[in-house]
C-alpha cells in the first residue's frame, strides 16, 4: 500500500493523539496546555500559535472522535464519523511546500485552530484508508492489558500488537513459559 508522505505524518499524529488518552496510558498524555504544546512540537505542526485551555479541550474532543473511528464496527460507520469530523473542521484544501517538505495537501483552513488542523488533516488521512478499503488496518493492540491504537502497515494485515518488542514479545514469552510449565508439570 503506497501512502503519501503527508498522509503518513498525519497517521503518526492521529495514532499518537489517540494514545494520549487515559485508557491507553497511566495518565492523560494531554494533561495540560504544556503537554499539548509538546505534542504539536513533536509532530511539527505548523502555524499552531499560542495554545490555551480552550485548545486543550477542543483537541481532547477531537481525540475522542478519532478513538470512535478506530472503534467503528464497519467502513460505513467509520466513513460517517470521518465525514462529520472533517466537515466540522471547515476544510479548505491547499497545496503547500513548507519546512523542507515537497508539495503536499493541507486540508485545514488558514489560521485554523490546532483541533481543526488535526481534525482536517488527520481525518483525511483516515479517510484515505476507508476509500482504499483498508479500514481494518486501523487497530487497537490485542494485548489484554493494552489498548493502544496503531495502523497495521504489514503486507498481509497481520499485525496484532502496538509493538512487537513490548506487547507482542511479552505475550509470546508468557505463552512459551506456560507451555514449558505444562510440559514439565
Amino acid at each position: 500500500m503506497l501512502i503519501p508522505h503527508d498522509t503518513r505524518i498525519a497517521l503518526d499524529a492521529v495514532v499518537d493523539l489517540v494514545n494520549t488518552a487515559p485508557e491507553t496510558e497511566p495518565a492523560d498524555g494531554l494533561a495540560d496546555v504544556a503537554a499539548l504544546h509538546d505534542f504539536a512540537e513533536r509532530h511539527r505542526i505548523s502555524g499552531v500559535g499560542t495554545l490555551g485551555e480552550k485548545d486543550l479541550g477542543a483537541v481532547r474532543e477531537v481525540r475522542n472522535r478519532f478513538a470512535d473511528i478506530f472503534a467503528a464496527p464497519d467502513a460505513r460507520t467509520a466513513a460517517e464519523l470521518v465525514n462529520a469530523l472533517v466537515a466540522a473542521a471547515g476544510t479548505t484544501p491547499q497545496l503547500t511546500n513548507h519546512d523542507d517538505y515537497d508539495w503536499h495537501v493541507h486540508y485545514f483552513a488558514p489560521g485554523a485552530s490546532l483541533a481543526d488542523h488535526l481534525a482536517a488533516d488527520c481525518g483525511m488521512a483516515l479517510a484515505f484508508f476507508v476509500v482504499a478499503g483498508e479500514r481494518e488496518r486501523l487497530r487497537r493492540c490485542e494485548a489484554p492489558d493494552c489498548r493502544r491504537a496503531f495502523v497495521d502497515l504489514s503486507r498481509n494485515r497481520s499485525r496484532r500488537y502496538c509493538s512487537s518488542r513490548t506487547c507482542g514479545n511479552r505475550l509470546h514469552v508468557a505463552a512459551y513459559r506456560a507451555r514449558r510449565r505444562e510440559a514439565t508439570g
